[in-house]
């Protein structure tokens, strides 16, 4: 006699960002429901503190993608093109962070308290090579698909999909409630870019910020590509990018045990200030291990008063953001895109790098199949 199969009950996860717990309810989204999306909520409480960001995924009428900040005083030509897809799931198999469910990093808050810079054991320094390595990988199939015509959230899938590929979580999904897999900033964008419907256009640039998860250790690197040839043809553009990826590279060039993490901005903003570009002063590198940002905090403009010194087995990352014109910025709306203050163009790079006895092992180093990289300046 054969056995029948019984089906598994449905399980449900509450929408809300800031919850995401299993839930019996049967409360549902009424504009979700309308669009043939089953959205469900614990109680009225989740719903309604949530919907401000629950709301990015519902469609409008007649059209195939908006701007939901129509009012918003944007500093440059680029505009955010919603709606959004709804959040990916992740399988069963995946092991969390503890924020994945909630958005709150309590260990990353706790951590924050004790202002100790963290050096690593040899296994975890293992695990750390592990993750990094996997997280190049990742980042190099989304960079694969850079080209004229490709959206952001069609990168954004590839993102996700390659790193539940590798049994990973993608660390930005709900880290304070950031609602994707990957940050990809575009032309004026300096970081935190959501990735939307907007296609890439010839002559953009877009960075591509990747973070993974596994093991107990996070990965994180970020490039910033060339979109079409018109891109790579523009002398200010090239400028732009070239000078922040060298700034990368002069930076770690210099890193060994005793070199002070405040020294890294100085030989940044030297470099930047030959090449007629500015730091952004807002945003900063991290230490980077079992927690997704911790200390030591590393400035990227000179003269700042970051504590702490290398040692051998710290983690950490550097990644200038350089801008064309003035190193400020201003937030949208959405409360993660960050933009030059004029519109113009900015580019970032980033390492995960370890501290040897010796100097520093790049653990998200490029291999030689990794799309992108270096091109000529023009004259």
């Amino acid at each position: 006699m054969t056995a029948t199969k019984t089906q598994k009950p449905e399980v449900r996860h509450c929408c809300a960002p800031n919850c995401g717990k299993v839930t019996t309810s049967s409360l549902k989204c009424p504009i979700c429901l309308k669009q043939d999306m089953n959205s469900y909520f614990c109680n009225s409480r989740c719903f309604r503190s949530s919907f401000a960001m629950h709301k990015a995924i519902h469609k409008k009428e007649g059209v195939e993608s908006y701007d939901p900040f129509p009012e918003f005083p944007y500093a440059g030509e680029l505009r955010p093109a919603y709606p959004l897809t709804p959040k990916k799931e992740i399988p069963a198999k995946v092991k969390l962070p503890d924020y994945a469910q909630t958005g709150e990093p309590i260990s990353e808050i706790k951590n924050d308290r004790t202002n100790k810079i963290r050096v690593l054991t040899a296994d975890e320094i293992k695990k750390m090579r592990i993750v990094c390595e996997l997280g190049r990988e990742v980042l190099d199939a989304g960079a694969a698909a850079v080209k004229p015509g490709v959206t952001t959230e069609e990168i954004d899938k590839i993102i996700h999909e390659e790193t539940i590929k590798r049994k990973a979580y993608p660390s930005p999904l709900n880290y304070f409630n950031y609602p994707k897999s990957v940050c990809t900033s575009v032309n004026e964008v300096i970081c935190h870019g959501i990735p939307d419907k907007r296609p890439l256009k010839d002559g953009d640039i877009v960075n591509l910020d990747v973070s993974i998860y596994k093991n107990g250790f996070h990965a994180d690197l970020n490039e910033t590509y060339y979109v079409g040839d018109k891109a790579k043809a523009d002398k200010d553009l090239v400028n732009l990018v070239e000078t922040t990826r060298e700034s990368l590279d002069m930076a770690i060039a210099q890193v060994k045990p005793g070199f002070a993490f405040r020294e890294i901005g100085d030989i940044i903003e030297e470099h930047a200030k030959k090449n007629n570009v500015s730091v952004v002063r807002s945003y900063c590198g991290h230490g980077v291990n079992s927690l997704f940002h911790c200390q030591p905090e590393v400035p990227h403009y000179g003269k700042n008063k970051a504590i702490g010194t290398c040692k051998p087995g710290i983690c950490f990352t550097i990644e200038p953001m350089l801008n064309m014109g003035t190193y400020r910025d201003v937030l949208w709306p959405d409360n993660w895109t960050s933009t030059t203050e004029d519109g113009k163009p900015s580019a970032q790079f980033e390492h995960t790098l370890l501290v040897t006895e010796d100097g520093v092992e790049v653990l998200t180093a490029r291999t030689k199949r990794s799309p992108g990289g270096p091109i000529p300046r023009i004259a």
